[in-house]
């Protein structure tokens, strides 16, 4: 199942302008908020298809009656260009157990690339909600690579990945190459291009680098 939030409109839309927009990523703590921002409406609508219980809250005048999680999930952040979005979904889920990888492509001179995963620190994921965030889906490799470095930490009972942007590429890779039936992919909008090198156009730049700075 696909769920894409600029079908809909909200002020997701002004975030996601935001974003794309060449003069306000100069603000790299403006362009970092949006992301976190844009997390935390991800995480609202995850949300709603997550299980509760009934519950009962003692308040000064009384007794309400409340639902609460019947569990938290597990948020996994791909490192770096994520961190904002984790953030964002953390502050939502904020009794969420987490997951944190090292990933990057590694380049070849043919203008190929393999995705590199160098280190994996994750809870327990038998059984648990795991929600992946990353802002691009470009290629769609990055999330397959990720999502079958963390099985080894456990099989998941359903898996939510999350996207900013993505190319109708990667969308269709990770439909043909995901490892599991039971996922939701949760998206932001869809651009139509992708270069060789795997950017999306009109896309938004190296999210990553437009957070934190360039990188060597």
């Amino acid at each position: 199942m696909v769920h894409l939030l600029s079908t809909q409109n909200s002020i997701f839309h002004q975030f996601m302008s935001e974003l794309r927009d060449v003069e306000i990523q100069k603000d790299g703590m403006r362009f970092r908020r949006n992301l976190e921002r844009i997390g935390e409406l991800f995480a609202f609508e995850i949300s709603k298809t997550m299980e509760y219980v009934a519950t009962q809250t003692t308040t000064p005048l009384g007794v309400a009656k409340t639902k609460q999680l019947k569990e938290q999930p597990v948020l996994a952040c791909i490192l770096r260009a994520a961190i904002p979005m984790h953030q964002g979904m953390l502050n939502v889920f904020d009794k969420a157990e987490n997951a944190f990888i090292s990933a990057h492509r590694k380049h070849h001179k043919n203008n190929s690339f393999d995705i590199a995963v160098e280190s994996v620190s994750s809870a327990d994921l038998n059984d648990k909600t795991l929600i992946i965030c990353d802002p691009m889906l470009a290629s769609g490799s990055s999330v397959v690579s990720v999502y079958k470095e963390l099985l080894a930490k456990g099989q998941p009972k359903h898996v939510h990945l999350v996207h900013i942007l993505a190319s109708n590429e990667g969308v269709n890779y990770v439909k043909a190459h995901f490892p599991s039936t039971n996922y939701t992919l949760w998206i932001g909008a869809i651009d139509e291009e992708l270069t060789a090198h795997a950017y999306i156009v009109p896309g938004l730049g190296d999210a990553g680098d437009l957070a934190f700075g360039n990188k060597l």
